[in-house]
């Protein structure tokens, strides 16, 4: 079963954005999914996450 997704508007300049897209291009991963894997590793390398308590990011808003 997939973990609950929430909608959350997000602020972020228009660099780190841009950075992002990029990033997520080379990854062949949507924008979104890019920003929530990065976020789940920042949150497991800090003991924030439990390692397994999320899914992976799966793209279901691929391009």
């Amino acid at each position: 079963m997939a973990a609950e997704k929430k909608a959350y508007p997000l602020r972020i300049s228009a660099a780190v954005l841009d950075a992002m897209q990029r990033w997520s291009n080379d990854e062949l991963r949507s924008l979104n999914a890019q920003i929530e894997y990065v976020l789940r590793e920042a949150l497991r390398k800090h003991g924030r996450l439990k390692p397994g308590s999320a899914d992976p990011v799966s793209d279901d808003d691929a391009r």
